[in-house]
Parts: structure tokens; C-alpha cells; sequence
């Protein structure tokens, strides 16, 4: 759950960022956090937390 809420907020403080600069666009970002939503309500979620889950795990053996 922790990890969760952390990659959102990173997420979030980048779409932020982009939004800020003006690399990214209102549409756009309204796009991509509605692709987002939707994707977790999907099938995909499970293998997208499972791979996020092995890659965290993964840093601090390097």
C-alpha cells in the first residue's frame, strides 16, 4: 500500500511538472490519468503491481 500511494504521488508531482512547463498539455494529461484509471480496472492491474512489486524489491540487491 505504501509503495502504491508513492508511485502515485511521483506520478502525480510529474504530470504536475509537465503541466507546469507546458511539455504537456491540459487534454493530454486529462488522457493520461483517465488511461490510468481505466487501466487499473482492468486485468492488466494485477501484472503492472506484480512488476512494480519485483522491480522495488529488485533495488536495494543492487
Amino acid at each position: 500500500m505504501a509503495v502504491t500511494v508513492s508511485l502515485v504521488l511521483l506520478f502525480g508531482l510529474v504530470l504536475f511538472f509537465l503541466l507546469r512547463s507546458k511539455s504537456l498539455g491540459a487534454g493530454s494529461a486529462f488522457i493520461a490519468v483517465m488511461f490510468g484509471f481505466f487501466l487499473a480496472s482492468t486485468g492488466a492491474s494485477e501484472p503492472i503491481n506484480e512488476l512494480t512489486t519485483a522491480v522495488i524489491n529488485s533495488i536495494p540487491d543492487m
